[in-house]
């Protein structure tokens, strides 16, 4: 049974081409909004938290400041509204999930540049 699934995920599922990015990484979402008739392209550009999931499941979690508000957004990697991501820095962290960096602030938020 699951190898059908994935049979049927991996035929009918159109996947795009994003750069491989992981958590600790700076990145910039472009997605497409629906306003009544009229679409236009939104960015949100931010720190991943988190990656989770596999296949045609897989989110990830994206945390910036606004203002001196944390905002968190939660993007499915399959979504059709997706139009591009860009990465644009990498960062030197030892954990996939790096929920603590919700309490931190002022220059201990600042995460390494890892280098290529």
């Amino acid at each position: 049974m699951s190898d059908l699934v994935k049979f049927v995920q991996d035929e009918f599922v159109a996947k795009k081409d994003f750069p491989e990015f992981n958590s600790g990484d700076t990145i910039t979402v472009y997605y497409e909004i629906k306003e009544g008739e009229k679409t236009r392209t939104q960015f949100f550009k931010g720190v991943v938290i988190q990656k989770r999931g596999a296949g045609i499941t897989q989110t990830f979690t994206i945390r910036k400041m606004s203002g001196s508000v944390g905002v968190e957004r939660i993007f499915p990697i399959n979504m059709p509204a997706l139009q591009k991501i860009e990465l644009n820095q990498r960062g030197k962290v030892r954990r996939a999930r790096i929920f603590y960096f919700r309490d931190l602030t002022g220059k201990k938020a600042k995460i390494k540049e890892r280098r290529r």
